[in-house]
């Protein structure tokens, strides 16, 4: 959720800055990273994202952001039809590949990695196997964006927050020895 918060937000900029639309980051940013907060107990179509937007209309979210929500999950036939809905759903699946192509390196560490490794394990279709390849391309054409450029930016918005994300690689051992008091 976070790494898909850390995208998100960094469209939300870029849309902002180029004048597209005039954009909340704080608000956009909020509903990303809330946006699966039921997945991991709530896995099922049945269920999710119906229950985390049923706790956060309890909590006095606006339509509008309990709407994007559920747009991100094709099942629940929510079109996607505002450029914060399409974002969200287009930073979804993706970030998760990312991710992945990162956690497989030595070091771990996502400012490792480049576009020619992530199209290398795209074609791998073993690899990340969770991962919708359909998905990931279908929320890149929603959003109106090739997909590599979409691939790109969002392993950037990635790699800028790789501490936050926990993808900044396992810290090196130290060569010193601590002082003996």
């Amino acid at each position: 959720m976070r790494s898909v918060e850390v995208a998100v937000r960094a469209y939300a900029r870029k849309f902002s800055a180029e004048g597209i639309e005039e954009v909340d980051e704080e608000a956009w940013g909020a509903i990303a990273l809330f946006h699966d907060l039921d997945y991991e107990r709530h896995p099922t179509s049945s269920e999710h994202p119906y229950k985390v937007v049923a706790w956060l209309e309890t909590e006095g979210w606006p339509p509008w952001a309990l709407r994007a929500i559920l747009s991100h999950a094709d099942h629940t036939g929510i079109s996607r039809e505002t450029l914060l809905e399409k974002t969200l759903y287009a930073c979804d699946e993706v970030t998760g590949l990312i991710a992945a192509v990162a956690l497989v390196r030595p070091s771990k560490d996502i400012r490792e990695v480049k576009l020619k490794s992530i199209r290398k394990k795209w074609k791998q279709l073993s690899f990340a196997a969770g991962v919708d390849r359909n998905l990931v391309t279908k929320g890149a054409l929603a959003l109106g964006v090739d997909l590599w450029e979409h691939m790109a930016f969002v392993l950037d918005a990635m790699q800028g927050e790789s501490e936050i994300l926990g993808l900044a690689g396992a810290p090196l051992p130290s060569t010193s020895q601590p002082p003996n008091p």
